[in-house]
C-alpha cells in the first residue's frame, strides 16, 4: 500500500519541524500531534499539514488522533527527566503504546528516532530508555524503521547555540568531560532520510546510525561555537570527578543545563563505525558549512555567510 497520510508525534519540536517540512515538500498529507497548538504555529501555514492538540498521556485521545493515518513517525524525546516526564515513560512506554494503537488501527508503518548507542546495558537511564522503545517496536510486528542519530545540530538547536551563549556570557568556561567525542549530524540531513524512508520498503525492519562526516571532542565544539560568535573564552576541562560534581550542582538550578545522567551518556563516545547510509543518496553536511551561518546571528559576518550559503559556496 502506498503511504499518503503520515502522523508525526512530536512534530512541533526542533527535529520535528524539519521532518514535517520535508514530508510536506514530498507531497504527503501530514498530521502533527502536539500538546499545544500554539507551539506549532510555524507549521500551520504549510499547505498539506494539519496540527492537532493531543494529550499524549491520554490513550483515547491518542487513539482518535491516529485514525485515518497510514504511517506514524515518533520524534518525542527529552534530555532531562522530571517526576511527571520520566525517560522510561517518554522513550519506552510511549513507543510501546503507539505501536499497540497502530496495530489495532491497521497502521503498519512506524518510524522511530532513537539515539546512537541505545542499549539495555548502557550506563545512562537515557540510553537504556531509548533501547526500551526500540525493543517495543521490534516486538510489534509492524513495518518499523529506527534511526539512531548522534547529536543533531541546526538553527534553533539546544546544542551549539547553548555553547555560543555561554561563550558570550562567560570569560571562563569550566567544561565537563572535555574529551567526550561526538559526530554531529545536520538536522536537515536527518529529516531528509526520515522522509525518504516512509515509502521505501528497503528500510523496513532496519536500524540506521545517522552521523555527520567528522568527529569532534566536546572542547572542540565549544571552541567552534565561541569562534562563530567572535569570542575566545578560556576553556578549562574538568576531570571526571569534578564534571560529576558540576552536574550534581546544576541539577538544583531552575533551568537544567546538564545532569549526571547526561554525563553517563557521554561516557560512550557518540560516534559510529558505520558510514552514512548510501541508500538515501545523501552526502552528510559538514558542521563548518552550516553552523557559523546561524550562530553568528545578525552581524555583518552573518550577512556574508548568508550570501555564501545562498550562492552555494
Amino acid at each position: 500500500m502506498q503511504i499518503k497520510h503520515v502522523c508525526v508525534v512530536g512534530g512541533a519540536g526542533f527535529i520535528g519541524r524539519h521532518v514535517v517540512h520535508q514530508l510536506d515538500v514530498a507531497g504527503y498529507k501530514v498530521k502533527v500531534l502536539t500538546r499545544r497548538r500554539e507551539s506549532a504555529k510555524h507549521l500551520i501555514l504549510l499547505p498539506k499539514v494539519e496540527v492537532v492538540e493531543c494529550d499524549l498521556t491520554h490513550d483515547a485521545a491518542l487513539h482518535d488522533a491516529l485514525q485515518g493515518c497510514d504511517a506514524v513517525i515518533n520524534l518525542v524525546g527529552i534530555l532531562h527527566q522530571s517526576r511527571r516526564a520520566t525517560f522510561e515513560r517518554i522513550h519506552g512506554d510511549l513507543p510501546r503504546r503507539l505501536a499497540g494503537m497502530c496495530k489495532s488501527l491497521g497502521i503498519k508503518r512506524f518510524i522511530q528516532v532513537s539515539a546512537l548507542h541505545a542499549s539495555s546495558a548502557a550506563p545512562s537511564s537515557y540510553l537504556r530508555s531509548k533501547a526500551l522503545g526500540e525493543a517495543a517496536l521490534k516486538a510489534s510486528q509492524l513495518d518499523w524503521t529506527v534511526f539512531r542519530p548522534s547529536v543533531v545540530f541546526g538553527e534553533g538547536d539546544n546544542f551549539l547555540n547553548l555553547f555560543a551563549k555561554m561563550a558570550k556570557l562567560l570569560p571562563v568556561i569550566p567544561l565537563a568531560l572535555p574529551t567526550a567525542r561526538f559526530q554531529p549530524v545536520w538536522v536537515e540531513d536527518l529529516a531528509k532520510v526520515i522522509a525518504a524512508s516512509v515509502n521505501n520498503l528497503h528500510t523496513y525492519q532496519q536500524t540506521y546510525d545517522i552521523c555527520g562526516p567528522r568527529i569532534y571532542t566536546m572542547k572542540q565544539l565549544v571552541e567552534f561555537a565561541a569562534k562563530a560568535v567572535g569570542k575566545t573564552p578560556r576553556i578549562i576541562g574538568l576531570s571526571s570527578r569534578l564534571s560529576y560534581l558540576q552536574a550534581l550542582l546544576m541539577e538544583f538550578l531552575p533551568v537544567q543545563l546538564i545532569s549526571r545522567d547526561n554525563l553517563r551518556s557521554m561516557e560512550i563516545d557518540s560516534v559510529s563505525t558505520h558510514p552514512f547510509p548510501e541508500l538515501f543518496g545523501i552526502t552528510p553536511t559538514a558542521l563548518e558549512a552550516v553552523a557559523p551561518y546561524y550562530l553568528a546571528g545578525t552581524t555583518p559576518r552573518a550577512d556574508y555567510l548568508r550570501y555564501r550559503v545562498t550562492a552555494g559556496r
